[in-house]
């Protein structure tokens, strides 16, 4: 491993279980259901003792093949969806959980963009490398460590696209080989790759993922309990937020609002009207859905 620094390879690296992290998660909407549809593929990733342990209490002593198969799993989870779903605060916060629930202590990295370096020819996967390294090193026997590689597929982009530059092919080629060598590491480490382009993705490293979890602009009833959460305390008749869920839904062509948009850019319009000489008022609120743009959304065709 070379003498990069580690504020170089990542833009984040936390302890876990981290108070922060939970209370972002408490204001995650659907959360909770998405958390209980990929616990269980995060469990047998990250603790494959348990997985022995639960073949031999069940089967009368007997470590099933079943076993084996699981445990040869690579260790990849792909986050897929638009721009502003959540993406990387549910992975954040998913990492989060899973080390409460198994009561251990663990690590979590996000992956910095300057590993993409500077175009220096081999210097981009020497950073991965590195990065990888860094991870691994940390990781122990009763420590997991979870890496998460936000906008994968800025650096797992597919190697048959023809403008493909050599030093991004050469970069996916030692992604997936750092994928494959951490499958040997008995779940110690898991990654997480996010992408909004997930038709961009390189095949190799989309075939590797044990889960793909897809993540849609927030439907009706999430935008109602958001409006709810973010503005309680502000008079809204149910009449009035029911307008509010419409007008931030698919309308006149567009499509509806993200998780992002509603808290980064509409709330913060309707506060800004108000603030700082009166109080905020579902008008306020009403006239922000009707102002704000949602963002485009991109698209996943090939």
């Amino acid at each position: 491993m070379s003498d990069i620094p580690r504020t170089e390879l990542f833009e984040l690296e936390l302890e876990l279980p981290s108070a922060p992290i939970q209370a972002v998660a408490n204001r995650l909407i659907g959360f909770g259901a998405r958390y209980q549809r990929i616990r269980q593929d995060l469990r047998l990733l990250s603790d494959p003792d348990a997985i022995v342990a639960w073949s031999k209490k069940h089967h009368h002593g007997v470590v099933l093949p079943v076993c084996e198969v699981l445990a040869d799993r690579y260790p990849l989870l792909i986050f897929e969806g638009d721009v502003g779903t959540g993406k990387t605060a549910a992975a954040e916060a998913a990492c989060d959980r899973l080390t409460r629930d198994l009561k251990q202590q663990a690590l979590f990295f996000k992956l910095s963009t300057r590993v993409r370096g500077t175009g220096t020819v081999g210097q981009m996967s020497t950073l991965i490398n590195d990065a990888f390294a860094t991870v691994v090193a940390e990781a122990g026997k009763k420590r997991l460590a979870y890496l998460l590689i936000d906008e994968g597929d800025s650096l797992g982009g597919a190697r048959d696209i023809g403008h493909s530059h050599h030093e991004d092919k050469v970069a996916v080629n030692t992604i997936i080989q750092k994928i494959d060598d951490v499958r040997k590491l008995g779940g110690r480490v898991v990654v997480i790759l996010c992408t909004n382009r997930m038709h961009a993705l390189d095949p190799a490293i989309v075939r590797r993922a044990a889960c793909v979890e897809r993540f849609e602009r927030p439907n009706e009833a999430e935008r109602e309990e958001l409006f709810k959460l973010d503005f309680a305390g502000v008079e809204m008749s149910a009449r009035q937020v029911k307008e509010l869920v419409r007008l931030t839904g698919p309308l006149d062509g567009k499509p509806g609002f993200t998780f992002s948009d509603l808290r980064t850019r509409l709330a913060p319009a309707a506060v800004a009207a108000a603030f700082p000489d009166r109080p905020l008022t579902v008008e306020d609120i009403l006239n922000s859905a009707k102002t704000v743009r949602p963002s485009p959304a991109i698209s996943q065709a090939a």
